[in-house]
């Protein structure tokens, strides 16, 4: 909010802070790779083997890796889709100044 008490949209600040979330997304899918491959079910039977003791807690282990996975597929999901929310608020901040601008007698190329 200005000074004035009204507010503005700085096009900038929205871009860096879609990018931000877009890269949190990023990293958060790297993560996700690497934490599913450590313990994804193959990686659980192999550290615990085969014994029969072992199975009610191989299981618990894999169905807690599962879990952990689906849930940071939301995370993720939801990051990716705040980045590009914030993108087409750019994009429509931007085509509404050009066009406010032209009605108030800013021509495209900047003369007024």
């Amino acid at each position: 909010m200005a000074d004035d008490g009204t507010s503005y949209y700085e096009p900038g600040a929205g871009r860096s802070l879609a990018r931000k979330f877009e890269l949190q997304a990023y990293d958060l899918r790297e993560y996700l790779k690497n934490f599913e491959q450590k313990t994804g079910e193959e990686a659980i039977t192999d550290g615990f083997g085969v014994l029969t003791e072992s199975e009610e807690v191989t299981s618990a282990y894999i169905a807690y890796s599962a879990d952990v996975v689906s849930a940071m597929k939301v995370v993720h999901e939801h990051l990716d889709r705040i980045a590009d929310a914030l993108r087409k608020v750019n994009r429509d901040t931007e085509v509404t100044d050009d066009d406010l601008a032209v009605l108030f007698g800013k021509h495209a190329d900047g003369d007024r």
